[in-house]
């Protein structure tokens, strides 16, 4: 019976068993095994992301959605400049500016509301 459970088991290895001779201060499995934990990082990220464009269109005007939507690339766009978006839309690179941060601030308010 003995030899019986010790066959099933034969082929287990422990995480903390050393893989170089077996002194104290010797590789471990562990040691070299290693995968990346972010996986509840990349699906936090990955939810942020789904409802930061839900607020976009939500919250922000037509013309505040417009250019936070070509300023980041939002939509399968490439990110445009500051100039750019002002080329497009026909307004001054500043008045871009301005309309971009106040759209970023009612974003940043409605993510923060959510938070509490």
């Amino acid at each position: 019976m003995f030899f019986r459970s010790q066959k099933k088991s034969q082929g287990d290895l422990s995480l903390s068993e050393a893989i170089d001779g077996g002194d104290a201060g010797s590789l471990s499995l562990i040691d070299v095994i290693s995968v990346p934990d972010d996986m509840l990082e990349n699906i936090s990220a990955v939810e942020t992301y789904t409802r930061l464009r839900e607020l976009v269109q939500e919250r922000l005007t037509e013309r505040e959605c417009e250019i936070i939507t070509m300023r980041y690339g939002l939509g399968g766009c490439l990110p445009k400049t500051q100039r750019e978006v002002a080329g497009v839309c026909g307004i001054s690179r500043s008045y871009v500016s301005r309309i971009e941060k106040r759209a970023l601030k009612k974003l940043e308010e409605a993510l923060l509301a959510e938070q509490f």
